[in-house]
């Protein structure tokens, strides 16, 4: 899914404009962004926790040639998903139609007949 595809299926949610809907996912992704490029965290319930996260520096090789290389240090973005996003991935939780309707007991049964623990 493009962000554009995301700004076509909340049009569908929502009685605002497509150039609405478009600014306000450009202002949340921007926000993310900045909070991490200022080493904060964001911490969605119900969806997942964005961090940043130190690596340390490396001997790596170069495939081409191999010869070794020194891979310094970094930060980089990480995503952790939530256990009811991992729910529902794994399909034990039905996607609710709006994040807040989240009930952590509205789970498919298996086939079997027993519920799944999230």
């Amino acid at each position: 899914m493009t962000k554009a595809d995301l700004v076509e299926d909340i049009c569908k949610r929502s009685r605002l404009s497509r150039g609405e809907n478009s600014r306000i996912v450009d202002e949340i992704l921007n926000s993310i962004a900045r909070a991490l490029s200022e080493g904060h965290h964001i911490e969605i319930r119900g969806f997942g926790t964005f961090k940043v996260r130190a690596r340390r520096s490396r001997r790596a090789r170069n495939p081409r040639t191999g010869a070794e290389v020194s891979v310094p240090a970094k930060l980089v973005p990480v995503f952790k998903p939530s256990n009811q996003l991992k729910a529902m991935v794994r399909g034990d939780l039905e996607p609710p139609d709006r994040w807040q309707d989240i009930d952590p007991d509205r789970r498919r049964e298996s086939e079997s007949g027993h519920s799944h623990p999230a």
